[in-house]
C-alpha cells in the first residue's frame, strides 16, 4: 500500500508540475508578444530549429544537442534588422540530463564584419593564459581586466575596440557579445526580461554606431 501511495504521489507531483511550467511558457508567450507588438516586431511562439544553423559562427547556438528557439521576434528597430529569442538546449544524458534556457539578440550590421568575440572575463581564463592561450590585451588595464577578447585577426579586433568603445562596453550591463561576417548576437545564460532585450538592443546598436568609420565607406 506504501509503494502503491508513493508512486501517486509522484504522478500527482509531476503532474503539478509540468502544469506549472505550461503556464509559466503561456505567461512568458504573452509578455513576448506584446513586447513585440508594441514594438511593431512578428513574433512566433513555436519552436524553430534552425537558428543554430542559419546563425552556425555563433557558438552559444550550437551547445549541446536537441537545440531550438521559441517565442522569436523579427522585424527592425530604429532601421536596423532584428532577430531576439528564448533558446533551449539540453546536455548529457540520463541521471545527467539538463535542459538550459537563455535569451538572445541578434542585429545585423550595415557593414561588412569580422569574427569577434568579447565577453567578461572569467577565473578559467587565467589558467588558460597560464598555458599561452590568453586574449587579446588593450591598452586599458581596466578594460583588459573585465573582458575576455578573441579574434583570428587581431589588428581588425584593435580596430573596432578603440577608446570610445571601450567606455561603451565598461559601462554597459554585463552580456556576451559575438560578431560574425555580418551580424552581432549579445546573449546571457539566463532568460531575459523584456527590459533585458531593450538593453542588449541598445548595446549593440551602441557598438555598431561606434565601428571605424572606414569601414562604412564602400
Amino acid at each position: 500500500m506504501e509503494a502503491g501511495l508513493i508512486v501517486i504521489l509522484a504522478i500527482v507531483v509531476s503532474a503539478a508540475v509540468i502544469a506549472i511550467q505550461k503556464l509559466a511558457a503561456s505567461r512568458r508567450r504573452k509578455e513576448l508578444a506584446a513586447y513585440a507588438r508594441a514594438r511593431s516586431l512578428s513574433f512566433r511562439g513555436d519552436r524553430d530549429r534552425g537558428m543554430k544553423d542559419r546563425y552556425a559562427e555563433f557558438k552559444c547556438l550550437r551547445r549541446g544537442h536537441g537545440q531550438f528557439a521559441t517565442n522569436v521576434m523579427t522585424g527592425e528597430l530604429q532601421g536596423l534588422p532584428i532577430n531576439a529569442f528564448d533558446y533551449r538546449y539540453v546536455t548529457g544524458s540520463g541521471k545527467n540530463r539538463r535542459v538550459h534556457h537563455f535569451s538572445a539578440l541578434i542585429a545585423r550590421s550595415p557593414v561588412s564584419l569580422k569574427p569577434l568575440l568579447i565577453r567578461r572575463e572569467h577565473a578559467f581564463d587565467k589558467l588558460t593564459e597560464f598555458f599561452g592561450l590568453d586574449d587579446i590585451d588593450f591598452e586599458s588595464a581596466e578594460f583588459s581586466r573585465r573582458f575576455f577578447v578573441k579574434s583570428p585577426d587581431k589588428r581588425w579586433a584593435y580596430a573596432v575596440i578603440h577608446q570610445r568603445m571601450m567606455e561603451h562596453l565598461l559601462a554597459a550591463p554585463e552580456y556576451s557579445i559575438q560578431f560574425d561576417s555580418e551580424s552581432v548576437i549579445a546573449w546571457r545564460s539566463r532568460r531575459f526580461s523584456t527590459s533585458d532585450f531593450d538593453e542588449a538592443y541598445g548595446l549593440i546598436k551602441g557598438i555598431l554606431d561606434r565601428l571605424p568609420g572606414y569601414l562604412h565607406r564602400p
